[in-house]
């Protein structure tokens, strides 16, 4: 038997291993789950833009989703190629959709693939709409889901339609940027899109005239070779660090799978953690573009962003890990930025999603603006906020192995953590221990995939270091 007994959604969707749990009966389930809910509150018309990126299987699994949602009389809008997650969300709003199907694993190995729902305003679906997204599919996989109708029967019913997702985005992408400025900026910047949806987007955006964009990994492959997963992240973009250290190029930009999250490299080829990403991101915001708003970060995003909040007389609001407490939040706000740690960053102006293209264009526009190199402008950024140290230990767990209770490592937490005294213990999203100096470590299980997850902002990469091993020895692994 190929259906699970229940399914649930994690921090941003639903994903498994392709061919064990991630079958074409589940996908199903799960977009005759979403026909449900846009049934229910009278979205059939309006329909569901259903989109999808390179992973192998992808634009099969879309197809059957599309035709799923046909089947229950919802109109489908179906991309008609690959395309980054943001991408698509983007086009949710846009065409007036009640909601957005993305058949995606955003950065998990190239074994698995994923199924996120968007709704009516393009971003993760809160809390509240995940439960009952998760109480429509169980109902799906107890009735059996409705068949797939083939696809052009459902174009010839009217409740399908072929879109082009990409335009609109563009289009957003040039009211909202000085793409002008940046291409006549002279800048070389390399871009690795780590075989993912992501390419080809920022040489379309900002390349042809005085700046000049070089693609690394651009062509898709689902088996994302030369890389544990397509995270951009470091320890997996050896060969455009290697670029950049050669020289003649004054940044590097990175997307993960669906290009939803950002990396970024500085002109000497040093990676930019996601932490003084995201602060660069509200530096430009509040500094170089003078606007002003809330800001919101999650819980494992850097205390830089209260610093620059004070400095600039905005509001910090502080969330649990993931997109679907932050949209949510940054939408109620009317905020300027959010972002979390694992790269996705969202800006008023666009859609309130984690979006790597957006964000990429945005650092862009701020080299272009101040005339200053990465490594400047991260020099600028410790003079306002002091020095901050960050970085990121995964523990990989066995799928079967008990996951630590948050509760009795906060019962047993130290007074004290790498020398720094421990001012608060903090267990909504895992166990998080804010230290002197306004700096922290966190201990928490990632919501997608089975890894423990330590975290450390402090003020040397040695003390960050020696929070991670006390903090892997108070949790046992």
């Amino acid at each position: 038997m190929t259906a699970l007994s229940a399914i649930r959604f994690g921090t941003d969707g639903w994903r498994a291993l392709i061919a064990r749990d991630f079958t074409f009966d589940n996908v199903r389930a799960c977009a005759d789950g979403v026909a449900r809910l846009v049934e229910a509150e009278g979205g059939a018309e309006r329909g569901v833009v259903v989109g999808y990126d390179t992973r192998f299987g992808s634009a099969e699994f879309a197809a059957e989703a599309a035709g799923t949602l046909a089947t229950r009389g919802v109109r489908a809008h179906l991309c008609s190629s690959a395309a980054p997650t943001p991408v698509v969300s983007f086009n949710v709003p846009h065409r007036g959709a009640a909601g957005g199907i993305v058949i995606t694993a955003s950065h998990n190995p190239g074994a698995w693939n994923g199924f996120k729902y968007k709704p009516s305003y393009g971003g993760s679906a809160a809390p509240e709409v995940v439960a009952e997204l998760e109480r429509r599919i169980a109902d799906a996989l107890a009735d059996g889901p409705a068949d797939a109708m083939p696809p052009d029967e459902a174009r010839a019913a009217g409740l399908l339609t072929d879109v082009d997702a990409a335009a609109p985005y563009l289009a957003n992408a040039a009211r909202s940027i000085d793409l002008d400025a940046i291409r006549g900026a002279g800048l070389r910047v390399a871009v690795d899109s780590m075989h993912g949806a992501g390419g080809g987007y920022f040489a379309a955006l900002v390349g042809g005239g005085a700046s000049a964009v070089a693609e690394f990994r651009a062509e898709p492959n689902s088996a994302f070779p030369g890389m544990a997963q397509p995270e951009p992240i470091a320890p997996n973009l050896g060969p455009v660090i290697d670029a950049v250290r050669g020289g003649g190029y004054d940044a590097a930009l990175a997307t993960d799978g669906d290009a939803d999250r950002l990396g970024l490299i500085d002109e000497k080829g040093a990676f930019v953690t996601t932490l003084q990403t995201f602060a660069l991101l509200c530096l430009h915001q509040l500094e170089v573009r003078g606007l002003r708003g809330p800001l919101v970060r999650s819980i494992t995003q850097s205390a830089m962003i209260d610093k620059l909040a004070e400095r600039y007389a905005v509001p910090v609001r502080v969330t649990p890990v993931g997109f679907k407490f932050l949209g949510p939040l940054m939408m109620a706000e009317d905020a300027l930025a959010a972002g979390e740690e694992s790269g996705g960053y969202a800006f008023r102006g666009n859609i309130p999603e984690r979006d790597g293209l957006f964000s990429g264009l945005l650092l862009l526009e701020m080299m272009t603006r101040t005339g200053k190199r990465l490594s400047e402008l991260t020099a600028w950024l410790t003079e306002l906020t002091g020095e901050h140290h960050y970085d990121r230990l995964d523990v990989h767990l066995s799928p079967d192995a008990p996951r630590p209770s948050v509760q009795a490592l906060a019962d047993r937490a130290p007074a004290s953590v790498a020398g720094l005294a421990v001012r608060e213990r903090r267990t909504e999203d895992g166990l998080r221990l804010l230290l002197d100096g306004g700096y922290w470590g966190l201990i928490r299980v990632s919501g997608t995939e089975p890894l423990l997850r330590i975290y450390a902002e402090a003020d040397s990469p040695e003390r960050v270091t020696r929070i991670h091993e006390e903090l892997r020895a108070l949790a046992g692994v």
